[in-house]
């Protein structure tokens, strides 16, 4: 299929009456070679089963279905979902499924394919890929938030994000799309990002429980990264325990942290101290 241009999808979104929703991220690629680039990055083999996350109109998932074994593509638009449920009604390796992608049960895959919604991507990291069992992911993000998943060194860029994604993924491959590949323009610049599971998650995370724990966790203490490690634990934790100060400077220094800025800190760093203080947190009764 030649994929749609912009006048093409003027002309269905027409046709449906109706006007593309900012706040869901509507926007629809109109780029072939955009597409192509996806299709040809995401290196989808004959076993591949794939999750889309609001496809639209249907651009890539048309392309989705000539390589995978099996598609799933959750549209939360009613009229998208109508459109699509036409247009593809004799196509066997593609399960429609029209709900929220936030809310839905989501179908097994093993890959993500996706032009996702820009207004949702923490949300939709946090449910997809943090978790023990993550899927490869080849996704079309916002550009300031493909900086933060591939740090390089910035402390700037260095942020809850950076560290979230990096725990549970391995960003692979990162490429500017220009904002013309899709209509309505969206305001913000994009990027094309691969990122793929780590071959070894540490153990920690391997527990729904102990995961929700390190996101709170990471949320709680990076907004303070340019403050002391302990003055930021300090904030944190007056927030949501009892654990006072000199209990915090006590864990430090028995587990050998130095009380170095936040920023300094690597990613199995924050691991451990997540960990203590998890434990310590359980042994009070003071986990969620």
């Amino acid at each position: 299929m030649r994929g749609m241009n912009k006048s093409d999808v003027q002309l269905i979104l027409k046709q449906l009456n109706i006007k593309p929703k900012k706040h869901l991220g509507q926007n629809f690629l109109i780029d072939k070679n955009v597409r192509d680039k996806i299709i040809s990055t995401a290196e989808i083999s004959k076993n591949d089963i794939i999750l889309e996350i609001g496809p639209g109109l249907g651009a890539l998932t048309e392309k989705l279905i000539d390589y995978a074994k099996q598609v799933y593509a959750i549209e939360i638009e009613p009229h998208f979902y109508s459109y699509l449920k036409n247009k593809f009604s004799d196509i066997d390796n593609l399960k429609l499924i029209n709900g929220d992608i936030l809310n839905v049960e989501i179908p097994p895959h093993n890959k993500v394919v996706s032009n996702i919604p820009y207004s949702i991507t923490g949300p939709i990291l946090e449910r997809i890929f943090f978790t023990s069992n993550p899927p490869h992911g080849i996704l079309t993000i916002e550009s300031k938030l493909a900086e933060r998943i591939f740090f390089r060194g910035d402390y700037k860029k260095y942020s809850r994000l950076t560290i979230s994604v990096n725990s549970f993924m391995e960003p692979i491959q990162r490429y500017s799309i220009s904002r013309n590949s899709f209509y309505p323009t969206p305001g913000i610049d994009l990027s094309l990002i691969k990122i793929n599971p780590k071959v070894i998650i540490n153990p920690f995370l391997l527990e729904n429980k102990n995961i929700q724990f390190y996101l709170k966790f990471i949320a709680g203490i990076m907004p303070y990264k340019n403050k002391n490690i302990l003055n930021a634990l300090e904030i944190f934790f007056s927030k949501t325990t009892s654990l006072n100060k000199q209990e915090i400077i006590k864990i430090l220094h028995e587990n050998k942290f130095e009380n170095k800025k936040v920023f300094t800190f690597k990613i199995p760093e924050f691991i451990e101290l997540c960990k203590l203080f998890y434990n310590l947190n359980n042994k009070h009764g003071e986990c969620d």
